[in-house]
């Protein structure tokens, strides 16, 4: 029987098909000892069994597809039959009683929090910021299950479907929902762990307000804004905002807005050691997640829990700031929320339903927005908003469309005019006078727009990318290609949730093959003739498990990280392997620059059985296609004059599975985490070892994993051991191309103070 529940103490990453984003990283946090609410998940399993049991699965995805995402009338009359629909086939008896026991497992007619976790929620590339429903203080099993019915249909609620359109999301909407125990917060806010305007990964930006977290993430008062520097962790600044009123539960678990006298108002929120224990715990998810979060945190009787985390769905990666001030008369100070100028005609609505009144280009003032409000945003070239700080919708949501925004300007809509041409400096917090001023700070390249290519390296620089609608972005920085096109999110959107031999069985292999073509064009299109390594897939048997006939198929292993994966699961079930081949080989047909990588290859054999079936492929007859390995298990090392021999043209070091397995670490145990270090000398070793043998027989070598991203004395180490390529994540590339830079100039001036030395040895020795 499918599994309706999921706790959260069970969960993680790679549990996101089953639980969605929101319940999968609430169990990562637990999981790594961070202080989470308990509480469970009832999993894409029960909400497919309901719209299943009520015949109306298809019907859904059906009219999901045709759903018009630019049409707001479209919309609008799509959402209501689809929530309808799923509203009507309601919970099914068997997940009724699953939701019923797992409830009482928390305690009798405990208060809780009902929240929606869908699969593309919380992710690297969406947040889907307040898409979906959340319900506080629910009391008991009937009502729970109301509630999730509620929460199931809002995936299709309307600007949940705009959001889908708008970011190309094509999958069958599916959706988890998490149940939580109740915090009842005293003070609540959101914490950033680098700062979301800037980019600063040594900033972390704390908001926070009296009472329940709501009035925060909704923007619905001027919160206090603290920032911090990571390093200590130590307070640089604190900004209090006029919190007119707070949002408190009564005994009867109601809640009510309780407006504040002035005193409390202009109170602080946080105290400096409050601030540090909540940076530290910043700091430690962080650490968890090797990646920027958006943490939701509450405080209740003295005790903080972190509630959420999302990574940070867009970061600014390029100059910080131009020194220059911009040239106008200032209309308006507020926060700067989303980087970048912008110049149009104020347009001040009071709410979503006059979106219709806002042109393309025109600037959006609003007291605060919604997700209500999203198709309206897409419009706009920029956003103030009189509420507000650095994580509300409006924010976060601008910072995802790229639009420059100014939140917690206070009096926007009673200072700016209909008409009225401004421009908007959404780093600074301003709002000038009239068009776009003669100096403008330097903000990154814009989608499309060429990068220049910089310093000339010996050292090829590649980019790292995993997402086709991020991919025109990626190409316009200055890098040599991608050195690592992950398969994974791109499988997972066209499998559509769905195993994929039970995809096979039900004929999905041609559809499974377009969605994949199309994605692969894009980004060979996007950065021709630079080349496109794109590595195939290395999901592991726990990671296959949360797929829709997952658990028929995927054997249960203590450690699947050094399992059924890689190059030995395309010997045994080829099946996925050869539909990749497939799609390659139609990309190729059109650009030649996209070429393959075979990841977690042990040994010579299963290596040459895995060619054998690329020779039988419709990619066997193309001499133009470059074959790489991965070089992530040490044998490689010994292995790389058998795998020249076999036609290999180079490997690609991954340096976290390297250092798990030279160290005999889980990367993912969080016991162990102290002694997983990628620059371990004996890490160094084998890396050099790798890169030596390599250039012996004639193979090209590049390291595309987390090391000289996060570290960059790590990328000068490559260079000096005469690495061909690095390949780094988007964030990390102009670093990483300062770095490179800087490291051959050094050796170029070492090799150059030799040759002298020599000489005049040399000279010495003649006289």
């Amino acid at each position: 029987m499918a599994t309706y529940i999921a706790w959260l103490s069970e969960l993680s990453s790679a549990d996101v098909p089953s639980v969605g984003g929101k319940g999968a990283n609430l169990g990562e946090m637990t999981r790594a000892g961070l202080p989470v609410p308990p509480g469970f998940v009832v999993t894409t399993a029960a909400f497919l069994a309901a719209v299943d049991a009520g015949g109306v699965r298809d019907e859904l995805y059906d009219m999901f597809k045709k759903t018009d995402g630019d049409s707001p009338q479209g919309l609008a009359e799509a959402s209501a039959r689809l929530r309808a629909l799923v509203q009507r086939a309601g919970v099914p008896a068997d997940v009724r009683s699953a939701v019923a026991a797992a409830y009482a497992e928390l305690g009798a007619d405990v208060p809780v929090a009902v929240r929606s976790s869908a699969t593309s929620e919380d992710a690297g590339s969406t947040s889907f910021a307040g898409m979906h429903e959340t319900y506080t203080n629910v009391v008991g099993a009937a009502a729970l299950c109301e509630r999730i019915v509620a929460c199931w249909a809002s995936a299709y609620g309307q600007r949940a479907l705009a959001y889908r359109k708008a970011e190309g999301i094509g999958e069958e909407p599916t959706i988890a929902v998490v149940v939580q125990k109740m915090v009842d917060a005293a003070r609540a806010g959101v914490m950033f762990t680098a700062d979301p305007a800037t980019g600063d990964r040594d900033t972390i930006v704390i908001e926070a307000a009296f009472g329940l977290g709501e009035v925060v993430v909704g923007g619905q008062v001027e919160v206090d804004t603290y920032v911090l520097s990571k390093s200590g962790p130590a307070v640089r600044s604190a900004r209090v905002g006029a919190k007119q009123f707070k949002i408190v539960r009564d005994p009867r678990g109601h809640e009510n807005k309780v407006s504040l006298g002035t005193d409390e108002a202009t109170r602080r929120v946080l105290t400096d050691d409050e601030l540090l224990l909540l940076a530290r715990l910043g700091v430690k998810v962080e650490a968890h997640y090797e990646a920027p979060q958006d943490v939701e945190w509450a405080e209740a009787g003295g005790e903080f829990f972190l509630v959420q985390t999302r990574p940070i769905t867009t970061l600014p990666t390029g100059a910080r700031d131009a020194g220059e001030a911009m040239r106008g008369r200032v209309l308006l100070h507020g926060l700067g929320a989303s980087p970048g100028t912008a110049s149009g005609k104020v347009r001040v609505l009071r709410s979503p339903d006059e979106g219709g009144k806002l042109e393309a280009g025109e600037v959006l003032v609003a007291a605060m927005t919604s997700p209500d409000w999203v198709p309206t945003m897409r419009r706009a070239a920029a956003v103030v908003t009189d509420s507000g700080g650095m994580t509300c919708h409006a924010a976060i949501v601008s910072r995802e469309l790229k639009i420059p925004a100014v939140v917690g300007a206070r009096e926007a809509t009673r200072v700016l005019r209909d008409g009225e041409v401004v421009t908007v400096d959404g780093r600074r917090g301003q709002v000038f006078a009239g068009a776009k001023p003669e100096r403008v700070e330097v903000v990154a390249p814009s989608v499309g727009e060429a990068a220049s290519p910089g310093e000339a390296l010996a050292t090829r620089l590649y980019v790292n990318l995993a997402l086709a609608e991020r991919a025109v972005e990626a190409a316009a920085l200055p890098v040599d290609g991608v050195g690592l096109l992950r398969a994974e999110f791109m499988i997972l959107d066209a499998l559509a949730g769905q195993h994929p031999r039970d995809l096979v069985a039900r004929g999905g292999g041609r559809e499974f093959v377009a969605a994949m073509t199309d994605r692969l064009r894009q980004i060979a299109r996007a950065f021709a003739p630079r080349p496109v390594i794109y590595r195939t897939y290395d999901f592991r048997s726990n990671e296959f498990r949360g797929l829709s006939g997952g658990e028929r198929h995927e054997p249960r292993e203590d450690n699947p990280m050094i399992g059924y994966r890689g190059c030995y699961r395309y010997i045994k079930d080829p099946a996925l392997f050869d539909l990749e081949l497939e799609a390659l080989a139609e990309v190729r047909e059109e650009t030649q620059n996209l070429h393959l990588m075979i990841p977690f290859v042990r040994t010579r054999w299963e290596l040459e059985r895995c060619i054998e079936r690329i020779d039988r492929s419709p990619l066997g007859d193309d001499r133009g296609l470059l074959r790489w390995v991965m070089a992530e298990v040490p044998s490689v090392a010994f292995w790389i004059p058998e795998y020249a021999r076999l036609g290999i043209h180079g490997v690609s070091i991954g340096s976290n599975d390297l250092t798990q397995l030279m160290l005999g670490v889980d990367r993912d145990s969080e016991i162990c985490a102290e002694l997983f270090d990628e620059s371990d000398p004996a890490v160094v070793d084998a890396i050099a070892r790798i890169i030596a043998t390599a250039r012996a027989h004639g193979l090209t070598s590049s390291l595309c994993g987390q090391a000289p991203s996060n570290r960059p004395e790590f990328a000068e180490t490559l260079v000096r051991l005469g690495i061909t390529s690095i390949s780094v994540n988007v964030d990390a590339v102009h670093q990483a191309r300062a770095t490179v830079a800087a490291a051959e100039k050094r050796l170029l001036v070492a090799a150059a103070r030799s040759n002298m030395t020599k000489r005049t040895w040399s000279d010495e020795a003649r006289r």
